[in-house]
């Protein structure tokens, strides 16, 4: 039991920063700028689900996929890892979240709680890659359910923080929201970096 908790602290702290809630409710602030509060609200709750849902399927199925696709923890590792480390560059360097169009598309829905929000923004290719190799690092079943334990607790605090934290977004304004989003950044690029370490360690022992 002990190692199952122990596997979840381990994975909450890989996943926090790459699913990045800080910059998501910036996004969601700008995307539900014109939707009812009480729709804004329901946004949230859903768009926690929707990220406990992909990520957990992954966590799942995570050794499933591996194997019927032959790939290598090392070579999930070191690709993996590039996305994350690109990712967290990304946030490093002002840029846009999303594409005109994506952005536009999103505007005109009346639901973006499965997309854009969970997936690609939050549960994108970075979260999904670091979930399978969470899963091959710790096989079996204990281990398993810590991994979905801090999935679920990563989904409640996005819920949480989409549907009390778009207020202060305001109220913090861009200057620090962008240093934080910044921060969020280096510390993703890091986690990028030591998933290729990881990867290329395995490849050549």
């Amino acid at each position: 039991m002990s190692a199952m908790f122990a596997v979840a602290a381990a994975s909450l702290a890989a996943l926090l920063p790459i699913t990045n809630p800080v910059g998501a409710v910036a996004t969601y602030a700008a995307l539900t700028a014109t939707m009812p509060a009480d729709q804004v609200r329901r946004q949230a709750w859903r768009t926690g689900l929707w990220v406990f849902a992909i990520l957990a399927v992954f966590a799942a199925l995570g050794s499933l996929i591996l194997t019927v696709f032959g790939i290598s923890l090392a070579a999930l590792q070191i690709g993996g890892g590039i996305v994350v480390a690109h990712s967290g560059f990304g946030l490093l360097t002002p840029r846009e979240n999303l594409t005109a169009a994506e952005r536009d598309d999103a505007q005109s829905r009346d639901d973006i709680s499965m997309t854009p929000m969970a997936l690609p923004l939050i549960a994108g290719p970075g979260a999904i890659g670091v979930v399978i190799a969470l899963t091959a690092r710790n096989p079996g079943v204990l281990p398993r359910i810590g991994i979905i334990l801090a999935i679920a607790v990563i989904a409640a605090v996005i819920s949480v923080i989409l549907r009390w934290g778009t207020p202060l977004v305001d109220r913090m304004g861009p200057s620090a929201i962008g240093a934080l989003v910044r921060v969020m950044g280096f510390l993703i690029l890091v986690i990028g970096v030591e998933l290729v370490v990881h990867g290329v360690q395995a490849v050549t022992a």
